[in-house]
């Protein structure tokens, strides 16, 4: 029964809820919550999956204690030693997750390091602004997240923006730097790059690049109008994107972006908060559930 529950959560997860929470106004309505929301998948299946294999490598090891079995208790140390190898594979599993975290984590950190090097050698210092200016004719505004960030502008998009859609375009590429977004992006990434055919990989790492493009708007929002930031994404629209390693005003989902900053959607309700909190920990619940 428990493997059933599992297996059941695991296709909810992975595959049905990413069709429906897919390019939601709900959730774009409240960016940061959206992202946890996706992520709380994430972290749902990645549990649900260790425990499934879990269930699998020692599917007798123990009964279920019901809510009771989430809690630490005193076993004798000598019935508790049959059970100990039986956590060997998903922790194994878990180990792995970890050793593909830190790989993915440190190609794109070098990969960073030497575009930062490279701007630091040919590209200027703007005069007012803390900004890299390079010169190339391609207008694009982005920025390098990471210990020492940096904020680069195009002399193309110099040429095109005035002083506040220059303005706008930067507090964006703050809102970036801010909500370390780019931390969000690499576990997206890692869980993507192990199980990238999975809808929930799919889906969830282009839906939390378009709602981290959205939070970083709404962070400049405080700083710049609606139109003023609309103007500038639509300006900056056919510019290319730099790399991997960037984040971009205008790289992801500008034309929807565009209409939410004219029309902000409803924000969701208080049940997509706890949905964000509570759907980790639904593989304990079923896999602690007492059953016949």
């Amino acid at each position: 029964m428990t493997f059933v529950l599992l297996a059941l959560h695991l296709l909810v997860v992975g595959a049905v809820l990413p069709h429906r929470l897919a390019g939601s106004r709900r959730l774009q309505a409240r960016p940061a919550v959206g992202a946890a929301v996706w992520l709380a998948l994430m972290a749902s299946f990645g549990t649900g999956l260790l425990l499934t294999a879990h269930h699998l490598v020692a599917p007798l090891g123990h009964e279920p204690a019901g809510l009771a079995g989430l809690f630490p208790h005193v076993e004798p140390a000598v019935a508790a030693l049959p059970h100990g190898p039986a956590w060997w594979a998903p922790a194994a599993v878990a180990g792995a997750v970890g050793v593909v975290a830190a790989a993915v984590a440190t190609r794109t950190a070098r990969a960073r390091r030497r575009h930062r090097e490279a701007l630091d050698l040919v590209a200027a210092r703007h005069p007012r602004h803390h900004l890299l200016v390079l010169d190339d004719p391609r207008p694009a505004v982005y920025c390098l997240p990471g210990r020492r960030a940096r904020v680069v502008v195009s002399r193309g998009a110099l040429a095109l923006l005035d002083d506040r859609r220059l303005a706008a375009a930067v507090a964006h590429e703050h809102g970036h730097l801010r909500g370390r977004h780019h931390l969000v992006l690499l576990a997206a990434d890692t869980f993507a790059l192990l199980l990238g055919r999975l809808p929930l990989a799919r889906l969830g790492r282009a839906e939390l690049a378009l709602l981290l493009e959205m939070a970083a708007d709404d962070a400049a929002l405080t700083q710049v109008t609606r139109t003023e930031l609309a103007t500038a994404l639509y300006t900056l629209a056919t510019a290319t994107p730099t790399g991997p390693t960037t984040l971009a005003a205008a790289s992801t989902g500008v034309l929807t972006r565009v209409r939410r900053l004219a029309h902000t959607p409803a924000p969701p309700p208080p049940t997509h908060h706890l949905a964000a909190l509570a759907t980790p920990l639904l593989p304990y619940l079923l896999a602690c559930a007492p059953h016949p």
